[in-house]
Order: structure tokens, then C-alpha cells, then sequence
């Protein structure tokens, strides 16, 4: 297999992947995508490039350091390029994920979370290690539909409701960063409850505390 992007290096302190980071690129189209991911000038990157018919091509190998991450952090562990995976898909940000794609992501995932013992909570968005700087893959994305397929994590079933901590501490439990707390809001709302807007409800508490819930029972 070639592996058409010069733009990685070596994982860093024997790091391995235990996280894939989805995103979308940004992009009109995968030529123009592709472009940009193998330009050595543009010095990013990402391990597979998933076009909006489904084409998948891997652009880095999987062992080696892409650069698509960037600055953030995921449950207080930097270097996010070091530990994952990073999965492009071909979108320019302001339309539904093409039904083809989709099922090529859903084909793709469990071949890379089988090779590297990744597990559901392992599978996040640019977004959530990146609030405020990251939007991606952004609220079109169907999480949903990884949930269903094992794929991902989303809030467990808490029957009866216990008491609520704050919303920081489960944020915080989840895995995203210490950063201000209305980026934080937002970027779980991206994720979990696209399209609430304003200042924190019950409803954010208590959908933060079932995903932190089912994040730490996955990792059991």
C-alpha cells in the first residue's frame, strides 16, 4: 500500500493510538482535500480520507504520527496526534454526511478499533478535544448512528435518576479539556444535543452525567 502524505513522523514517548478522531474537512470536494492533506507546505495530515461516495484512502500509516489533531486535550492527556487515529471526511461543513460515506466510516471504525484495542469511548470528535478552536465533524454528523452500531458512546440509562453533580465534573469525567466554560458547553452540545443554545439547563446536567456514565462503564 502507498501511503501519499510526507506530513508525519514517529509517535512520540512510545505512545500507540487509543483514540480516533473524526473530522471533516473543510473542503468543496476529495480532490482538493487530498491535496492539501499530502502538501508538504501545508504541513497536515490525517491517516484516512473518506470521500463523499465512499472511496477510502489511507494517506498515512497508522503506526506513524499524523498531524491532524493539533493543540487540545482529551481526559487531561496531551499530544492527541500521539495517540490516535485521524479520519477525514470529505465535507465542507454545511450539509449532511452522504449515506455512502457514512457506511464506508461504519466499515472502516471497527477494522481500526479491532487493530488497536480501541474501544467506543475511544472514538471522539475534532471538536470535543478542541472546543473552541474545532467544530468538526460538527452537528450534521450522525453520532446516533455509531452509538447504535457500538461504534461510540452516548448517555447510558440511569433509572432512577440519581442526584446530578455539576455539569463541570462531568464534563470534566467525560474528557474535555479545562477550558472556559461556555466552549466546553458548547462543544458537548455539538456532540450531544446539537442545536441547544444559551446558558447551561437541568437537561445539560443530566445528559452530561449519563455520558460520563456510560464512558466509564465502557472503560471498564
Amino acid at each position: 500500500m502507498s501511503f501519499p502524505s510526507p506530513n508525519h513522523g514517529p509517535r512520540q514517548n512510545g505512545l500507540h493510538p487509543t483514540l480516533i478522531v473524526l473530522h471533516f474537512t473543510g473542503m468543496i470536494d476529495a480532490a482538493s482535500a487530498r491535496s492539501r492533506l499530502c502538501d508538504p507546505a501545508a504541513e497536515v495530515s490525517a491517516h484516512w480520507l473518506i470521500d463523499e461516495d465512499g472511496a477510502t484512502e489511507a494517506l498515512v500509516p497508522e503506526d506513524r504520527r499524523a498531524w491532524h489533531a493539533g493543540a487540545g486535550s482529551w481526559q487531561g492527556h496531551q499530544d492527541i496526534n500521539s495517540r490516535s487515529i485521524g479520519i477525514e471526511l470529505v465535507n465542507p461543513g454545511d450539509r449532511p454526511f452522504a449515506a455512502a460515506q457514512m457506511d464506508a466510516l461504519c466499515r472502516l471504525l471497527p477494522q481500526i478499533m479491532a487493530r488497536w484495542q480501541i474501544g467506543p469511548a475511544g472514538v471522539i470528535g475534532h471538536s470535543d478535544m478542541a472546543p473552541g478552536r474545532k467544530c468538526d465533524p460538527g452537528p450534521r454528523f450522525d453520532w446516533a448512528r455509531l452509538v447504535r452500531l457500538g461504534l461510540a458512546v452516548g448517555p447510558a440509562a440511569l433509572d432512577p435518576a440519581p442526584p446530578l453533580p455539576p455539569l463541570a465534573e462531568s464534563l470534566t469525567r467525560i474528557g474535555y479539556p479545562d477550558v472556559p466554560p461556555e466552549q466546553r458547553l458548547a462543544a458537548f452540545r455539538l456532540r450531544f444535543r446539537p442545536g441547544a443554545v444559551g446558558p447551561e439547563v437541568i437537561a445539560d446536567r443530566r445528559l452530561a452525567f449519563a455520558v460520563a456514565s456510560a464512558m466509564n462503564a465502557t472503560a471498564r
